[in-house]
């Protein structure tokens, strides 16, 4: 029973590893094995079907057959070993090891030999040495075909089935089995190249795309810190120039005494004040998350990565009629799906509905190819991304964000945000105005000076004499 639990357990385990798996892993693997399974198909087959003559034909022709039939088992273990530094020599990601070709060859050496040997002394029929043939040089072309050019392989296919034939016919094999041979060696010789190379190249070609996708994912990653950067160099750059002259005057006029240094110093505040709201905006992505753009700029994304995008709604996102926060938090989970759709599973196709209910505003956004993996990346990627992040945007407007698996092969995100904002308690209120406090006012300018708890960022950035 324990036996049968465990084998049950490996094959759930297997299919756990196939899905999990992208389509471009599965389409990779399930290459590699038909390539295994072409060698060890002709092994079992054709090269070792024919051997049974051998047993009716004396104990040098079994030895010869039982020789043929080992040599021809370790070309094909060597043939797979070889298979996939054959496919990086192909694709340039490494060099062949050269010293990895001279054993396959003194094999292939050493199974002609034998193979002409065992028609020498009548160890096969006629019938079964063309079979013979037609395995021959399955094993060591396949790793071979990718290694070289086409003309190459061509030319030495040629020599070799001229070599193999000459040698059949000096051992006085008939002429009607030499044409067989000679057909076999040319069918094999041709069956490699068309069933080997193209295949290859096809895979070649998808990981290429493959690469450039993940490469357009990170360009897109870099282009958003260039923009968090530009726009984090907007608000500060000025600022901080007005704050160092600011500052400046204020000590030299402090140095003479005049009392306008404390409208100088007050300044000074309001600004870095000002100044500290701004780089909140910038941080929670409120000042460039406009869901038109937002929807636009996700599309061209998308498309430029392969992924076919469509994007649905009654009348558009500027249509909807709703207030600019509500668009700008939709914006946001455009902007974070988007991104890390291009950055997980193996989507091909992207769909991004926008609904407007009675009193609410609904966004999905739904993709396939996500296997077993989470499009956003789960809430451990911190406070301002993922799960969390969005759900904390979304919250502050009393919207709710769902996510989750639709299918095996579908993932959905569904925002829905009402129309109308709750109202902020007090205590929201309270926790919204900034965390520091403005420092106590001096007796002597104590009109002028900023209130000791500001009730908003508005009334915090009013001059002097406006409050």
């Amino acid at each position: 029973m324990k036996e049968l639990r465990g084998v049950i357990g490996r094959v759930r385990g297997w299919r756990r590893g196939w899905h999990e798996r992208s389509k471009l892993q599965r389409i990779d693997l399930y290459t590699r094995v038909t390539l295994y399974s072409i060698t060890w198909f002709f092994a079992v087959s054709w090269g070792l079907l024919p051997l049974g003559d051998a047993l009716d034909n004396g104990s040098v022709a079994v030895a010869l057959a039982a020789a043929f039939l080992v040599a021809n088992i370790t070309q094909s273990v060597l043939s797979n070993r070889n298979l996939s530094a054959a496919f990086d020599h192909y694709r340039g990601a490494g060099p062949f090891p050269p010293g990895q070709l001279r054993l396959p060859v003194a094999l292939q050496v050493v199974m002609t030999g034998v193979l002409v040997a065992l028609a020498a002394v009548d160890g096969v029929k006629d019938q079964g040495l063309v079979l013979l043939v037609l395995d021959l040089p399955v094993a060591f072309a396949i790793p071979y075909v990718l290694l070289v050019p086409v003309r190459r392989y061509l030319g030495l296919g040629a020599v070799y089935a001229a070599l193999v034939v000459a040698l059949l016919a000096a051992v006085g094999v008939p002429g009607a089995s030499l044409i067989g041979a000679a057909s076999s060696l040319v069918v094999v010789t041709l069956l490699v190249l068309v069933s080997t190379r193209p295949s290859i190249w096809s895979l070649s070609v998808m990981w290429q795309a493959e690469e450039a996708r993940d490469m357009q994912a990170r360009l897109a990653v870099a282009e958003e810190r260039l923009r968090f950067g530009r726009d984090m160099h907007d608000v500060l750059g000025r600022n901080l120039s007005v704050i160092a002259l600011k500052s400046e005057l204020a000590v030299e006029l402090a140095q003479r005494g005049n009392a306008a240094a404390v409208d100088q110093m007050v300044e000074v505040q309001r600004i870095a004040r000002a100044s500290q709201q701004e780089v909140r905006d910038v941080v929670r992505g409120y000042r460039e998350a406009d869901l038109p753009t937002e929807l636009m700029g996700a599309r061209g994304v998308l498309q430029a990565a392969g992924i076919t995008v469509t994007v649905e709604g009654a009348d558009g996102p500027a249509g909807i009629g709703a207030p600019a926060a509500v668009q700008a938090a939709l914006g946001w989970v455009v902007r974070e799906t988007a991104t890390n759709v291009l950055r997980h599973g193996d989507p091909r196709h992207c769909w991004i509905r926008l609904a407007r209910t009675r009193d609410a505003v609904v966004l999905e956004v739904e993709n396939d190819g996500a296997g077993a993996t989470d499009p956003l990346g789960g809430p451990g990627d911190g406070g301002g991304s993922g799960l969390a992040g969005l759900r904390e945007r979304l919250g502050a407007l009393g919207g709710t964000l769902s996510a989750g698996a639709v299918g095996e092969d579908l993932f959905r995100v569904t925002a829905t945000v009402p129309l109308t904002a709750p109202r902020p308690t007090p205590s929201a209120s309270t926790a919204a105005s900034f965390s520091t406090p403005s420092p106590p006012s001096s007796p002597s300018a104590s009109s002028p000076s900023t209130p000791s708890t500001p009730s908003s960022p508005d009334t915090a950035s009013a001059p002097p004499e406006e409050r």
